[in-house]
């Protein structure tokens, strides 16, 4: 039993990418994440992980997919950002270096769990045995995508098994800004560009047209 709490303690602190393709693009957004807080226009307070330190490094990165926004966001209002692993086209993201542990909290606090919990636990163990796609439960956010490797160390994200599926729904404008930002911050896009890329999401697309993407993206 000791060797055991060892070699999890030991597993936990091992470096992992977390890829971030929707309002965690924002590193201020993120660190709600990692060390607690209340994000600008959110609804929700988080408690942040048990490991609150700063991501070792940050990269941008596109992977191949494609974008949609489904649902009613409790902390945003409006459709929530969704991975499509099985869609045409590249999705613009955010890597950020964390420890395994820190990545097993920020998917329970995506699915209102508390950072160590027992979800926490099961994803940060079941990251060495995904291929491509681990499903961990039924809820929005609890499956895990592998998303190849950077620097020989694997990439991963957490999306909805079925985002193919989903029933797109317009995200908020408050959402829409955090993730302008992110891209702005990650990739260097101006409000043009990234008028162009998420008017090709679906959820988006027929809800908000290029002018008001820009003038989100400007604020």
């Amino acid at each position: 039993m000791v060797e055991r709490s060892q070699v999890a303690r030991r597993r936990s602190n091992e470096l992992t990418w977390y890829v971030a393709y929707g309002s965690n693009l924002a590193g201020d957004r993120f660190r709600c994440y990692l060390a607690g807080g209340q994000p600008a226009g959110g609804r929700r307070i988080y408690p942040g992980c048990r490991d609150p330190r700063e991501p070792r490094r940050v990269a941008a990165v596109e992977v191949p997919g494609g974008l949609i926004f489904s649902g009613e966001s409790a902390a945003w209002g409006g459709g929530r950002a969704f991975y499509d692993l099985a869609a045409p086209g590249v999705v613009a993201g955010r890597a950020y270096l964390v420890t395994v542990e820190q990545l097993g909290d920020v998917a329970a606090q995506e699915m209102y769990r508390e950072p160590g919990s027992a979800f926490a636990e099961d994803l940060a163990e079941a990251l060495d045995e995904v291929d491509q796609v681990r499903v961990m439960g039924p809820g929005r956010y609890e499956t895990i995508a592998r998303l190849g490797e950077r620097d020989g160390v694997p990439m991963f994200t957490v999306t909805d098994v079925n985002a193919a599926d989903l029933e797109p729904s317009a995200p908020s404008a408050a959402y829409l800004r955090w993730i302008a930002t992110g891209l702005h911050e990650a990739h260097g896009w101006d409000p043009a560009q990234i008028a162009d890329y998420l008017s090709e999401a679906r959820g988006v697309a027929g809800a908000w047209d290029k002018d008001a993407l820009r003038g989100i993206a400007e604020r």
